[in-house]
């Protein structure tokens, strides 16, 4: 790092308004045992820097994986070129949008940091539970996984900026399929929504060693279970389903970039609008999200983002009115507005920062999960995602969950398979009608949201409690 730093103040090239230069360095490890046997373990170390020139307005890039004096002077200087190039030829003027001073340091918390489990004691967790899920013989796959990685940021900038951060991720998968005849039915742990920061005690958060039994059973009883009922009724959805509705229906839709037309040709647009902005209603009441990366552990955290914008809790919807979306420094600027989110993002040393969504959460309510099931005459409890489908302005949707229970006359009846439901964002969020309390609310995340050309893989992090929706149009189906 000192290295770096030193070598930095003397490949500044001349004569422009801004430099910086971002250092990445990680290291990865992804452990899967399948039926019983632990396959080759997948280990990563990768490292490099990003140089940023602002220039006569203009931006520039130049990346390298050549950390030396050279190679890190070469990339400075390739960055200076493209901010001539580009100068007078952006949607924005980058030299009235150069960021201040700022120093600082984050680590992620670890209670158990990754590296005081040894490779055979990580694999005999895995194969340890992996053994508990093959519990008959209509079990026909299983699996566990995890797969952890370590991470340290460094920024540096002309103005004077100097932000040290060291992140510690881990996402845990489980899955168990059982078959009769041409049916196959899966249950996995969070539908592979369990990834959050923090060191080897995310396996105890997400209860890992005690969900195989549960999963296989509910796989095999899903085999004997009907098809979900085709109607329009009130649906229960659970926090593990959640998690997916929240990141592709308000999520997605409110990234800045996606509302200024950027994300058009690859990701998608947005159905919303700079003027809805402060007077649109989303959702109904008690619809209240918060973009909040300075969460303990979830899975998006962060003390700045990529720019060095200062990591803070900001409203996005309260009462189920639009208040302001995800935006870092630049897109706001573009869009006219003087306050955003840190949210500025880059998924590793050779990808520019944009715009991502990093923890968005639903706040909880009061309602009791019984209260809510009480409160029900005819619907469905679903949950853990299966799969998703949403068209490209975020708007209209439809989502496959892996397990369904009736609820009639306010009580769980009939388990039910293959549950699906479709909606429309705007009608869907109004008809929430009960929001749970902090004992329904989970924080999971997805470790691989996919953004930007050339495509950008990050994880997000998203806390939410079960809530409540009426008149969701819901079926069965494979």
């Amino acid at each position: 790092m000192k290295n770096i730093e030193s070598i930095f103040r003397d490949i500044v090239p001349s004569g422009v308004d801004f430099c910086s230069l971002r250092h990445v360095c990680s290291d990865g490890r992804s452990l899967l045992v399948r039926q019983d046997v632990p396959e080759a373990p997948g280990l990563s170390h990768d490292e490099g820097a990003m140089i940023t020139v602002i220039a006569g307005g203009g931006i520039g890039y130049g990346a390298t994986c050549d950390l030396s004096r050279e190679g890190l002077k070469n990339a400075a200087q390739q960055a200076a070129r493209w901010a001539k190039h580009t100068a007078g030829r952006c949607v924005t003027d980058f030299s009235k949008l150069i960021p201040a001073a700022v120093t600082g340091e984050y680590r992620t918390p670890e209670e158990t940091p990754w590296s005081s489990l040894s490779l055979a004691a990580l694999l005999e967790v895995l194969t340890e539970q992996s053994r508990k899920l093959k519990t008959a013989d209509c079990i026909v796959d299983w699996m566990t996984a995890v797969r952890h990685w370590n991470w340290q940021t460094l920024l540096l900038t002309t103005a004077g900026t100097r932000i040290e951060q060291s992140f510690s991720s881990a996402a845990v998968f489980m899955s168990v399929s059982a078959n009769r005849g041409s049916d196959t039915q899966t249950r996995t742990l969070g539908g592979h929504g369990y990834s959050q920061q923090g060191g080897a005690e995310v396996l105890t958060r997400c209860n890992f060693t005690a969900a195989a039994p549960r999963l296989a059973g509910e796989a095999i009883e899903l085999l004997d279970a009907p098809n979900c009922p085709k109607s329009s009724m009130d649906l229960l959805i659970d926090s593990d389903q959640m998690v997916l509705q929240v990141h592709e229906s308000i999520g997605h839709p409110l990234e800045l970039d996606r509302i200024l037309g950027d994300e058009q040709n690859y990701a998608g647009t947005s159905f919303v609008t700079l003027d809805m902005i402060g007077s649109y209603r989303y959702g109904s009441e008690l619809l209240n999200v918060f973009y909040d990366p300075t969460c303990a552990f979830a899975n998006a955290s962060f003390g700045w983002d990529d720019d060095g914008a200062p990591a803070r809790k900001t409203a996005i919807i309260e009462k189920g009115i639009l208040k302001g979306v995800q935006g870092g420094a630049f897109s706001q600027a573009r869009a006219g507005r003087d306050s955003g989110t840190a949210s500025s993002r880059a998924c590793n040393w050779n990808r520019p920062p944009i715009d991502r969504m990093a923890n968005l959460n639903v706040e909880c309510g009061s309602a009791s999960l019984e209260a809510m099931i009480a409160a029900v005459k005819r619907g469905v409890y679903m949950k853990t995602n299966r799969s998703w489908s949403i068209d490209d302005s975020r708007n209209k949707f439809q989502f496959g969950c892996e397990w369904g229970r009736l609820i009639e006359d306010g009580r769980l009846t009939t388990v039910v398979k293959n549950p699906n439901y479709r909606g429309i964002s705007a009608t869907f969020w109004r008809n929430l009608k009960m929001v749970g309390s902090a004992a329904t609310m989970e924080t999971l995340g997805t470790p691989n949201c996919g953004k930007g050309e050339p495509n950008q893989c990050v994880g997000t992090g998203h806390a939410s409690p079960a809530c409540l929706f009426a008149d969701v149009e819901v079926f069965g189906g494979a």
